[in-house]
């Protein structure tokens, strides 16, 4: 059985400019097909606009409110919110408070998957 402790998880900065901690993906357990991450941005603070051309994502909103960019269609997000963001899906999340959220991506997470403007 694996099982990560997200407080024992050290926090980097993805490609898209958002400060992650990895729970479980292929860098800390036998994962392959799935990823799990915290994501958070400081208020005032954004993504780097940007699509996977592999990966499925789920954002599950924690805490915070923002503003949150799926192909040009732009919704105020907050806490309890799962937003959806298909393969080839430009997206960009910005922050109107301190927020904090799940990533949930398969296949697995990768710098080599993120493409920008």
């Amino acid at each position: 059985m694996i099982v990560n402790q997200l407080s024992e998880q050290t926090p980097f900065t993805t490609a898209d400019g958002s400060t992650i901690r990895s729970i479980l993906d292929a860098t800390n357990a036998p994962v392959e097909k799935q990823s799990l991450a915290e994501a958070s941005l400081p208020v005032g603070g954004e993504t780097q606009r940007h699509y996977h051309k592999l990966s499925e994502e789920i954002y599950f909103m924690l805490e915070g409110q923002g503003m949150m960019e799926v192909d040009g269609e732009e919704r105020e997000i907050g806490a309890g919110d799962a937003i959806l963001i298909a393969p080839n899906a430009w997206h960009q999340v910005k922050a109107i408070t301190d927020i904090r959220f799940l990533c949930c991506c398969a296949p697995v997470y990768s710098h080599e998957d993120t493409y920008f403007e």
